[in-house]
């Protein structure tokens, strides 16, 4: 669709009638050495500016004047400064910057999550429910930290969530070290987020761990002071850990106690939520939980792209000019030869 921004503006393509009908032509002008061969047109706007019969009175203009007349016509589109619309735009509003802290360490082999009557190993677990997380976030930034004994940044911060599945489906635990270090990872997440430009209401940790901090650089003490510095809401999902278990038994896995006190107190001092899960359900629940906890604008601001479109009627009027201005000097050129 196209539309003027200045549609009024068309009255000016009258502008040299009316001055006929206000000014009279003096006729010293034609006396005078500069002979302009259109200028006694204007003796003939005062008639046709009187007459509705233009059609008619047309024809006793001379061809110049008719030209400079179609050249104005164009200058006058140009300033009325057409615009083309094109077909709507809808931009969804910035959302939130997610952090998703997994724990890949060994003791996530623990299949004692259980689904019609399967059982599942917890990383497994994550594995599926993280996946349906990142679905649903439609208007988020979402990066993936895995971490073990190291803690690793394997997703950058991005809306490619294809990259996000892709690691989610060859993530395997132990891949990052037998231990856990729990400090090292938030405090990876923590510079992770430092980078980025969002503001820090709008950025958010998700720690999932079945163990305590039992290795790393940072310790869990420092890694909480750190995190209640930042201001960034952290929460914590703790996955229940038995005394023995399947890996202990038939792989020397040892599985430390879960840090119930110390991810609740990490939740607690950055305003965010501790949940414990010891099933399937419970864990789909709990990202169902934090994904309401944490709502989505999901109004959309509309935007029509617009397109200037005044430089054409311009450039026509500058060519028409030019080329009536070189066809003049020609042809006086040809008479005076």
């Amino acid at each position: 669709m196209i539309y003027f921004v200045y549609p009024w503006l068309a009255l000016l393509f009258f502008a040299p009638f009316l001055i006929r009908a206000f000014f009279k032509t003096d006729k010293s002008f034609n006396q005078g050495a500069l002979k302009i061969p259109f200028l006694k047109d204007f003796s003939l706007i005062g008639k046709v500016s009187n007459s509705f019969a233009l059609n008619k009175n047309l024809k006793a203009f001379s061809k110049s004047f008719l030209f400079l007349l179609l050249v104005w016509g164009f200058l006058v589109l140009a300033l009325m400064r057409p615009v083309s619309v094109s077909e709507p735009l809808r931009l969804q509003n910035k959302g939130r910057d997610i952090l998703l802290v997994t724990d890949i360490s060994t003791s996530m082999l623990e299949e004692d999550f259980a689904y019609q009557n399967k059982m599942f190993s917890r990383l497994d677990a994550v594995r599926v429910v993280v996946a349906d997380f990142v679905q649903k976030r439609l208007n988020d930034r979402l990066g993936l930290i895995l971490f073990g004994t190291r803690a690793y940044l394997q997703v950058p911060l991005t809306f490619d969530k294809k990259a996000l599945f892709d690691v989610l489906t060859s993530m395997q635990a132990g891949m990052a070290g037998q231990s856990t270090s729990i400090g090292d990872a938030v405090a990876l997440a923590l510079k992770t987020l430092k980078e980025s430009k969002t503001d820090k209401q709008n950025q958010v940790i998700i720690l999932l761990t079945d163990g305590e901090s039992n290795d790393g650089n940072m310790s869990f003490a420092q890694a909480l002071k750190l995190a209640k510095d930042e201001g960034v809401k952290i929460y914590t999902i703790g996955v229940g850990a038995p005394s023995f278990s399947i890996a202990q038994a038939f792989f020397g896995i040892q599985n430390s106690d879960l840090d119930e006190e110390g991810l609740k107190k990490l939740a607690e001092e950055t305003k965010g939520r501790y949940f414990k899960v010891t099933n399937l359900s419970e864990l789909v629940g709990v990202y169902q939980k934090i994904d309401d906890l944490e709502l989505q604008d999901y109004e959309q601001s509309v935007v029509y792209p617009q397109k200037e479109l005044y430089y054409w009627p311009l450039l026509i009027a500058v060519f028409l000019f030019t080329a009536a201005l070189f066809l003049s000097l020609f042809e006086n050129a040809r008479r005076s030869s």
